[in-house]
């Protein structure tokens, strides 16, 4: 037996028939955590536990980058026409797979991979957030495919999103997918804003919001830059996931959630300096309210069964204010 598994099989065992760490380690002249350190390791894999393990590094800097590597980098942008950032929220999905932007941005040049073309913005753009997650909620719908439906949700100050798949965009797929929402965002949700379709203004979805304490926001019509982070995150969905899918799959439902899943957790974000939702939900937690709090100051008196039709709705808000 080696000698270094002996001395350490020596403290184990008189750990366990004195039962005293203290003793112990004054005897052996050995600290706590090193004691603990081997009694687990004992306990979890027994003599075999108390072997030195390797202390070989499981990340290199400097990972060579091989031809199969390249080939994705490159099929990707070609295929794609995805940037830097977004290739490499695709090499962890798709292949498990970090890379630095440097990395990437190397093999591009290397290969002389032609520049991305972007639009000029004819007028400038203010980007705006809410101050705290669930402030405001977007949601959204998008036909896929003629019995597939995306039902989105995204949060507008940390872009958590939920995502659902529906044969119809009828009221009661609404109501099941709001109960997701509500169960599947890590904060309470104080507003609901949406388009003004037909399946979210039937009447029992716009009571059950008031049940739970949610304000309806409805947008003007032909007005979807309001919306504006749902619908460019579900032009990312088209891009990343819908592209990439079998629309016959039988666990598509499956398929969606893991996506959404990586969309939260681990995708990098632009309008987040590369951070994923889950870390500015983490960074804002102390000032997000609690569900208590924003049940307090939620008044039900103030919310209305709002109207489908935007010039029947206005006058309606006209005449409660003259009242």
């Amino acid at each position: 037996m080696d000698p270094k598994v002996r001395m350490r099989l020596r403290w184990v065992e008189l750990y366990f028939s004195s039962g005293n760490a203290g003793f112990v380690c004054r005897r052996c002249g050995i600290s706590r955590p090193t004691l603990r350190k081997w009694v687990t390791r004992f306990k979890e894999k027994g003599l075999e536990g108390l072997q030195d393990e390797s202390r070989r590094p499981r990340n290199f800097p400097t990972t060579k980058v091989t031809k199969e590597i390249e080939g994705w980098i490159l099929d990707l942008r070609r295929t794609r026409n995805l940037g830097a950032r977004r290739i490499q929220g695709e090499l962890i999905r798709l292949h498990n797979l970090k890379l630095s932007l440097a990395t990437i941005h190397k093999v591009l040049t290397r290969n002389q991979a032609k520049p991305l073309l972007r639009p000029k913005r004819i007028k400038p753009f203010k980007r705006y957030s809410r101050p705290v997650p669930g402030d405001r909620v977007q949601m959204d719908t998008m036909k896929i495919a003629p019995g597939i439906y995306q039902y989105t949700a995204v949060d507008d100050c940390s872009r958590w999103r939920v995502l659902g798949v529906y044969k119809r965009r009828t009221a009661k797929n609404t109501l099941d997918f709001l109960e997701r929402v509500c169960e599947e965002m890590p904060f309470p949700i104080q507003r609901i804003q949406t388009d003004r379709g037909t399946e979210f203004f039937a009447y029992k979805v716009q009571e059950r919001l008031k049940d739970w304490g949610i304000k309806f926001r409805p947008i003007r019509p032909a007005s979807p830059h309001l919306n504006g982070k749902v619908e460019r995150s579900q032009k990312t969905d088209l891009f990343e996931f819908w592209a990439n899918v079998d629309m016959n799959d039988p666990e598509l439902g499956l398929r969606i959630e893991e996506w959404q899943y990586h969309y939260n957790w681990h995708r990098p974000h632009g309008a987040l300096n590369g951070k994923s939702p889950i870390d500015l939900v983490c960074e804002l937690h102390k000032e997000t309210p609690l569900t208590g709090e924003v049940c307090q100051a939620y008044d039900p008196s103030q919310e209305d069964i709002r109207d489908q039709n935007y010039k029947a709705d206005l006058e309606m808000q006209r005449l409660k204010r003259s009242l």
